[in-house]
């Protein structure tokens, strides 16, 4: 018989193959009259139990997890942890989400034939379902946070690399965008090595420049989104997101791609009603469509609704054995 002092029902999905693991149960009350605000009793209060959920030998350095709580403002509510930071918005998590809710049956083509609102941490989301004829889950369309351009030409230098510059955009996180083609990089499974430790470098380079320039707030990071346009197609690109020097985003990165999309809108590169095709280096893509502009932080900004599907991985329960020696898991870098 097992000694178990915690318990936790969980769902797992990937979405264009990075993972999300919603967290049915186990978590304590979590109080406060936002998502935002229970997130951050979570952060300041239990913060133990995200390396337990997240970290080896439960989970690794790319899991994703999402903790549904409940909102005043929207149909759901959610808040997103990951192995090292908490996230204000999360466009696969929130696709793996609404996966994860048709697939218990909390949602139904009857129940939700449109969709849901979901409050998270950067605000309210629009996420709209497609359902296929059978009452599968057949696609989900994410109608993010406003997403702007912030700055242009950012520089820095690196030994042995040069100078490297890169734009910065918000798209409910924030991101370095870099062209991978000056830079000689290739975005593909045999080249992930290599962009983790270029992206790594330029990660660390970057946010001490924007730190002291006051583009970002000293907790803030941006992350480096590698892209590599498509020939011939001014609307297309791969993508390949550095995190940390021991984790990339699986996926296209759906507020990434937004933030990607708000960087053509502002360059007259995309329009209004214009779709840009972000694609992940294992060939799957997310469809990105500027549906209107707004403006957001004092500047010019878009509405992108982001396309993408998940699949379920796993329904299964994670348990802390009572004596484990290694009680919250752990990470190796």
């Amino acid at each position: 018989m097992l000694g178990l002092d915690a318990s936790f029902s969980v769902v797992d999905s990937h979405t264009a193959g990075h993972p999300t693991r919603v967290v049915l149960s186990g978590i304590p009350p979590l109080p406060g009259d936002t998502v935002r605000a229970r997130r951050d009793h979570f952060r300041d209060h239990h913060d133990d139990l995200r390396p337990l959920l997240l970290h080896e030998p439960r989970g690794h350095a790319a899991m994703v997890g999402l903790v549904p709580v409940p909102s005043a403002v929207a149909d759901y509510g959610a808040f997103f942890i990951s192995s090292y930071v908490y996230l204000d918005m999360c466009g696969h998590g929130t696709i793996g989400y609404a996966r994860t809710l048709a697939a218990t049956g909390a949602l139904t083509r009857e129940t939700a034939p449109e969709g849901f609102t979901l409050e998270t941490p950067a605000g309210v989301v629009d996420v709209r379902l497609d359902w296929a004829s059978d009452g599968a889950l057949a696609g989900v369309r994410l109608r993010n946070v406003p997403s702007y351009l912030a700055a242009e030409d950012v520089t820095v230098t690196l030994d042995g690399v040069g100078a490297v510059r890169a734009d910065l955009a918000y798209g409910g996180m924030w991101y370095l965008l870099v062209d991978a083609g000056p830079l000689g990089l290739s975005l593909d499974t045999d080249h992930v090595v290599a962009a983790l430790s270029l992206g790594s470098r330029l990660k660390t380079a970057f946010n001490e420049v924007l730190h002291d320039r006051g583009l970002i707030e000293p907790a803030d990071k941006a992350s480096v989104l590698f892209y590599a346009d498509a020939p011939g197609e001014p609307a297309a690109a791969r993508h390949l997101l550095v995190l940390e020097a021991n984790k990339f985003d699986r996926s296209p990165c759906g507020t990434g791609t937004a933030a990607r999309t708000a960087q053509l809108v502002r360059h007259g590169r995309l329009p209004v009603g214009g779709t840009y095709r972000a694609e992940n280096i294992l060939g799957v893509a997310f469809a990105a469509t500027v549906v209107a502009e707004t403006e957001a932080a004092g500047r010019p900004a878009v509405i992108v609704e982001i396309a993408g599907n998940a699949h379920i991985t796993a329904f299964s329960t994670i348990v802390r054995e009572r004596g484990d020696p290694l009680p919250t898991g752990f990470l190796c870098r």
